[in-house]
C-alpha cells in the first residue's frame, strides 16, 4: 500500500468529493481527503480498502495545512467552494484566493498533476460575482500551474444533490411552485460523470492542460424542470413564473435568512444559460456517453411521492 500513488483532493467530504473519492480509490490511489471536518469525512473510509482513504484537517485558507496535506502527492483535485455568502468575501477568499493557494503550494511540492474544479460560465465578465470568482480562481490555479486541468461542469445532479431534491421537496410542501430564471436553459450533468472525467484527468497526462465544460444530455429551462420534477413525484403543483422585480425584492430578503435560500447573486446566474458552449472539449473528446436525468433522478425522487411511492399507485394531490 505504501508505494501507492497518492491523490489529495480538497472538499473530498462533499456531494461531488464522495464521488471522486471512490473513483480515485478504484484506481488504485490513496486518497487524502483534506476537508475542514474530517470527523464527518470519515464515513468515505469504506469506499476503498482498509488504510487507503484517510482524511486530514485541512483549509484552502490556510498555507500551512494545505502544505501538508499536499506533500508528495501524485494528484491535487481541488473541489472547495462556495455558491456565496452574501458579503461576496468567502468568494474571493474560497473561490479565488484558496484555488490559488492549493496550487501555488502544490507547485511548491512538485505534484505533477493538478485538476481544479470550476463551474460552467465562469467567466471575468459573468453577471454573477459566482461566475466572475470561479473565473478568477481558474486564473489563479493557472498562474502557479500552467499544465493544470480546468473542469466546468453544469449544476451537478445525483442522489445527495441539492438541486432535484429540493425542488421535489417544495412540491411537497408549497401549494405553488414559485419558478424564477423559468426561460433559462441548463443542462444538468450526473455526479458520476463528473468524477468519471476527474479519474480520466488524473490518470492520463496527455490531457492536462485544457479545459472540459461538461454538460448531460438533457438541456431544459426552469420551467421545464420544474414541470419534469412535478411528473417525476407525480404531483399537481400551480407554477408561478416570479417576475424579475418581484425576485429581486424577493432575494434582496431572502439572502437576509439563515441558509440563503435565495440571493440576488443567484437570479443574476440565472440571467443567462448555462449550456455547453460549441466546440469546447467534454465528455465526447473522452469517449464517455453522460447518463440523462430519466435514467439516474426517477430513483432518488420516488420518496417524494405521495405515499413514499411505496404504492405503486399514481395519485395526483
Amino acid at each position: 500500500m505504501s508505494e501507492q500513488k497518492v491523490a489529495t483532493v480538497f472538499g473530498g467530504g462533499g456531494f461531488v468529493g464522495r464521488y471522486v473519492v471512490q473513483r480515485l480509490a478504484e484506481a488504485g490511489y490513496r486518497v487524502r481527503i483534506a476537508c475542514r471536518r474530517p470527523d464527518k469525512a470519515a464515513v468515505l473510509r469504506v469506499l476503498g480498502d482498509v488504510g487507503q482513504i484517510a482524511p486530514f484537517y485541512a483549509s484552502v485558507l490556510d498555507d500551512a495545512s494545505v502544505a501538508c496535506v499536499v506533500e508528495n502527492a501524485s494528484v491535487v483535485v481541488n473541489l472547495a467552494a462556495v455558491l456565496g455568502d452574501g458579503s461576496g468575501q468567502g468568494l474571493e477568499a474560497v473561490n479565488v484566493e484558496g484555488a490559488g493557494r492549493v496550487a501555488r503550494l502544490s507547485a511548491q511540492a512538485g505534484v505533477p498533476t493538478f485538476i481544479q474544479m470550476s463551474a460552467l460560465g465562469a467567466s471575468p465578465t459573468a453577471p454573477s460575482a459566482y461566475g466572475r470568482s470561479r473565473a478568477a480562481g481558474e486564473g489563479a490555479v493557472r498562474a502557479a500551474i500552467p499544465q493544470a486541468s480546468i473542469v466546468r461542469p453544469s449544476v451537478i445532479f445525483g442522489p445527495e444533490d441539492q438541486f432535484f431534491n429540493m425542488f421535489a421537496m417544495l412540491a411537497r410542501y408549497l401549494p405553488v411552485l414559485p419558478v424564477y430564471g423559468a426561460t433559462t436553459r441548463l443542462q444538468p450533468v450526473y455526479v458520476g460523470d463528473v468524477a468519471q472525467v476527474v479519474g480520466r484527468l488524473a490518470d492520463e497526462p496527455a490531457l492536462a492542460g485544457r479545459e472540459w465544460a461538461l454538460g448531460g444530455p438533457d438541456s431544459l429551462t426552469m420551467k421545464q424542470i420544474y414541470e419534469w420534477v412535478l411528473q417525476t413525484t407525480q404531483r399537481s403543483r400551480p407554477l408561478f413564473v416570479v417576475p424579475p422585480v418581484l425576485a429581486r425584492m424577493q432575494a434582496a430578503i431572502f439572502e437576509r435568512l439563515p441558509g440563503h435560500i435565495l440571493t440576488r447573486d443567484q437570479l443574476l446566474m440565472l440571467s443567462q444559460d448555462n449550456v455547453v458552449p460549441a466546440g469546447q472539449c467534454g465528455f465526447a473528446e473522452l469517449g464517455i456517453m453522460p447518463q440523462s436525468i430519466e435514467s439516474v433522478v426517477p430513483f432518488y425522487l420516488a420518496r417524494y411521492r405521495v405515499g413514499g411511492g411505496r404504492s405503486g399507485i399514481r395519485v395526483e394531490k
